[in-house]
């Protein structure tokens, strides 16, 4: 058994410019608030200096900091569903890299966690109680809104949910690695396969509010990822249809 309170995972994809901060301030968190934590950085086959410049960042000796490098780029999902099978904490944060969310947002959905209100807590940037530093492009935010209606009619039971693919999710560590091995979704839409399937097996999901400033550099485009998501999302209405029919059955 652990004996961590708390697991950060950080996928990265050619971001030796931000790696820094991201575990600095990983680290910072983890020592304020006087948790036993680890971070790991997962490489997502980067073709800088992303996994180096990860192993020369100095951390406290408190913190434990693992470098994960995938000889090729597999995909976000691959990497993030990677770092959490190789984490070892009693509770899970994942964490988009560039600091686009202050760590300490991260309390509000432990305690979701640590009180069992539920065993995956989504960071909702559409939490009414959220606050928007710097929001999406006009297009991206109608982009957001088409997919979320086509979510809603596709899968009913995301409804209650505003924001599912918000990169900065907590989890109840042995659950969270209990999901991510049986998951098969390692591409754009990784998040809502875990969601579902969390669902799926019972376990509540939540939402919690956070204070949120836009990267302008997403590598998430609606030109050229489009094809993909659709392929994505028919994907997952397929599976998740067969477990209902199967569960009805």
């Amino acid at each position: 058994m652990t004996n961590l309170d708390l697991s950060i995972v950080i996928p990265v994809f050619n971001e030796h410019d931000k790696i820094p901060r991201d575990i600095q301030q990983a680290a910072q968190f983890l020592t304020a608030s006087g948790l036993r934590g680890e971070i790991l950085i997962v490489d997502d086959g980067s073709t800088d200096h992303s996994s180096d410049v990860a192993r020369q960042t100095p951390v406290p000796e408190t913190v434990q900091c693992r470098v994960i490098t995938l000889d090729t780029n597999q995909g976000k999902g691959h990497a993030v569903k990677t770092g959490i099978l190789a984490s070892t904490g009693q509770a899970i944060l994942f964490a988009d890299s560039g600091c686009c969310i202050p760590y300490g947002q991260a309390k509000i959905g432990l305690n979701l966690i640590q009180e069992q209100h539920c065993a995956v807590a989504l960071g909702s940037r559409r939490h009414p109680k959220s606050i928007i530093h710097r929001d999406q492009s006009l297009r991206r935010r109608v982009y957001s809104r088409a997919f979320r209606l086509v979510l809603n009619c596709l899968f009913p039971s995301l409804r209650p949910l505003h924001d599912t693919q918000c990169g900065f999710k907590v989890f109840d560590g042995p659950v969270a690695r209990q999901l991510f091995a049986e998951a098969t979704l390692e591409g754009f839409l990784f998040d809502l396969d875990i969601i579902l399937l969390a669902q799926s097996k019972g376990h509540r999901v939540c939402e919690f509010p956070i204070e949120w400033t836009c990267d302008p550099d997403s590598r998430l485009s609606a030109n050229r990822h489009t094809a993909e998501i659709l392929r994505e999302i028919r994907e997952l209405w397929r599976k998740y249809k067969k477990k209902r029919l199967k569960a009805e059955g």
